[in-house]
């Protein structure tokens, strides 16, 4: 170990100028923190840089090292650019990124605006729009403590180098970045020289040269002499050294001139006499063939300028919508002309259903993927900033049997939810209908039931938050092209009001799981059931049924007798536990679902459900007489109870179920 007792004091001296004197290495980041205002923990702002951070990192380098993306409405929206170097590979950006992202917060703390530089890519976002405009207000110099013997001479190469590579970027490459290197065959007095400059691509080319040369005209004085430097700028950068850096062969290459040589002098072409003219005629002759021939030229110039034209705006057009579509599957945020084009200005031939929170319209995206946009109702008692908070919290919500939140809309007094495309439609569409019931067999029935018992176990348990749903019912569950189910509307009732959805849906006793059992396996409704004995409603007539022992009376018809006695009876067991009258009685979700998955399992007697109707209730409340057949697919009351039960449920404790 080194002592410092007998270190003299000059020496001391010099070892604190190197250390503190000596630029950073070139590991650590550099960050210029921006000056437009700060936000608050769990502000909206902090959501919507939450969501524009990592679809940057994981995006940009499937765009080709470059991509800008905004997120949010003002005064809440965030402009973001990142950027790798033009030589990395796509791991190489993504970890550069991933990394920037994590030190940014740390860097430049509830900063609105921040610029993070690193070696191999830049991250850069701010509340202020910043595209297609050149910003060096700010720059960081690199240097090493190197020196080189000829100062002079050495600089002029570099300069050399350095031109000769910005010119390249500007008028040769589409992607404004180039590498150089300038050989040296007798290697003295200097060894080769490497060169790279690199510009954002929103800037134009005027703009990239415009940004390069006020970074490297004139020279920054920390630069003069040595052997690497670099000067990074928000637009634009760039770093040459005597040892090679960057990955890859040179764009451009030079061959240093022999000091002292001879600049030779220009070459003069020699000046050709015309040969003499032998008559007016000939020169008539020649002079149509020239402007015949000039004419020919300029058409086919004109006829190639118009297709390279049509070529490159066919391929910005491209360009563009693939940018936009990685910019919207990392973001939820949708504008609304891509909306009215996939829904065809939301026709009516495009209308597939309509519920109590709004209008559902089928869609196809540029890229040809199947969408369902439901235009929502006018939100009651809540404001657009709680709609943005709910669909940020439901679209995380991942799971198998549950409908995809894709993303939302809020422009021009419009409210939009979009949802993947399902293509069955709901499964009140079938079990509720005389000749698509038989569609369904006990297989899928069970399968169905099953499903949904899964999606709400992972609503009530699984999620971050406990979500309960407060309109379950057949028409909120869709079926995909194999009959899978997938819960929809989960998460939105509580943006309306109480009583929002009533003139559009029966919110009674069937609004839970265990009527929504039942009813698939009786394919009847619980609140248009009728019965010419003694009941009233479905649930009723399932306890008589199982009371009686008489259980299988009442499944489906239309089934035939293919299906599982066993597993009949366990799920209108299990559908009538979930109805009991007393709450504290009825399962949770996960005995739902560990009941339905076990084939041998004993399962507890149903006591009388909480809502039974005998037939001296019929007269009373004015329900039809001749109420049609026994299955009742088709009907509808024409009267409604007061004493029916709404399930109002929020983000709550689990009960009921």
């Amino acid at each position: 170990m080194v002592s410092f007792r007998h270190v003299s004091f000059p020496l001391f001296l010099c070892l604190l100028f190197h250390i503190f004197l000596s630029p950073p290495t070139a590991g650590q980041p550099f960050q210029n923190c921006g000056t437009t205002g700060s936000y608050t923990v769990n502000s909206t702002y902090e959501s919507n840089l939450n969501l524009l951070l990592p679809s940057l990192a994981s995006n940009t380098s499937l765009s080709g090292g470059f991509l800008n993306a905004t997120v949010g409405q003002i005064p809440n929206k965030i402009y973001g650019l990142a950027m790798c170097r033009g030589d990395t590979n796509a791991s190489v950006c993504r970890s550069c990124l991933s990394d920037a992202i994590q030190d940014a917060p740390r860097l430049c703390p509830y900063d609105k605006g921040a610029t993070i530089f690193y070696n191999d890519c830049l991250l850069r976002y701010s509340n202020q729009r910043f595209f297609s405009t050149v910003d060096t207000s700010q720059s960081w110099i690199e240097w090493d403590l190197n020196n080189v013997t000829d100062r002079s001479r050495f600089d002029k190469l570099v300069d050399e180098l350095m031109s000769a590579i910005t010119d390249w970027a500007v008028y040769n490459s589409t992607r404004l970045f180039a590498t150089g290197e300038m050989m040296n065959s007798t290697k003295t007095p200097f060894p080769e020289i490497y060169g790279l400059v690199q510009c954002t691509q929103d800037l134009s080319r005027s703009q990239c040269q415009q940004c390069l040369q006020s970074i490297l005209e004139p020279r920054p004085t920390q630069l003069e002499g040595r052997q690497e430097g670099a000067v990074l700028a928000a637009s634009c950068n760039f770093r040459y050294g005597t040892s090679k850096f960057f990955d890859g062969p040179s764009t451009v290459r030079l061959e240093q001139p022999q000091e002292n040589a001879a600049v030779p002098a220009p070459v003069v072409p020699p000046i050709i006499n015309p040969p003499k003219e032998q008559g007016h005629e000939k020169n008539a002759a020649r002079t149509r063939i020239i402007i015949f021939s000039l004419v020919i030229v300029t058409l086919m110039l004109a006829c190639f300028v118009c297709i390279c034209l049509r070529r490159r705006k066919a391929m910005k057009k491209r360009h563009r919508e693939e940018i936009n579509n990685i910019t919207r599957k990392s973001s939820l945020l949708f504008d609304l002309p891509t909306i009215k084009e996939a829904t065809n200005n939301f026709s009516s031939a495009n209308k597939v259903g309509e519920g109590g929170f709004g209008t559902v319209y089928k869609g196809t995206l540029s890229d040809g993927e199947e969408i369902a946009v439901k235009r929502l109702s006018k939100i009651s008692g809540q404001g657009l900033e709680q709609l943005r908070n709910e669909v940020a919290f439901i679209a995380q919500l991942h799971h198998k049997n549950l409908v995809r939140l894709l993303g939302y809309c809020l422009e021009e007094q419009e409210q939009l939810l979009v949802y993947e495309y399902i293509q069955n439609k709901s499964l009140d569409t079938f079990i509720f209908d005389a000749a698509k019931s038989e569609q369904l067999n006990w297989e899928q029935r069970h399968n169905i039931i099953r499903g949904i018992a899964r999606g709400l176990l992972y609503l009530h348990q699984d999620s971050r938050v406990r979500i309960v749903h407060r309109d379950l019912k057949a028409s909120n569950i869709l079926l995909d092209a194999s009959m899978n189910p997938k819960i929809s509307d989960f998460g939105l009732a509580r943006l309306f009001g109480g009583d929002h959805t009533q003139s559009k849906t029966t919110r009674v006793v069937g609004t839970f799981f265990g009527v929504l059992a039942l009813e698939i396996v009786s394919g009847r409704r619980n609140n248009s059931f009728y019965d010419p004995g003694n009941v009233m409603n479905l649930l009723s007539y399932a306890w008589q049924c199982w009371t009686n022992g008489t259980v299988l009376k009442l499944v489906d018809p239309s089934m035939g007798e293919h299906y599982s006695s066993h597993e009949i009876v366990k799920c209108i067991n299990i559908g009538l536990l979930c109805v009991q009258e007393n709450p504290s009685d009825r399962p949770n979700m996960l005995s739902v679902v560990l009941m339905l998955n076990r084939y041998k399992m004993k399962l507890q007697t149903p006591s009388a459900p909480a809502f039974l109707y005998a037939n001296a209730m019929t007269e009373s409340y004015g329900f039809v007489e001749d109420a049609g057949p026994y299955r009742g697919k088709h009907e509808q009351s024409t009267s409604t109870s007061t004493l029916f039960s709404t399930n109002e449920v929020s983000i709550t404790e689990l009960d009921p179920r």
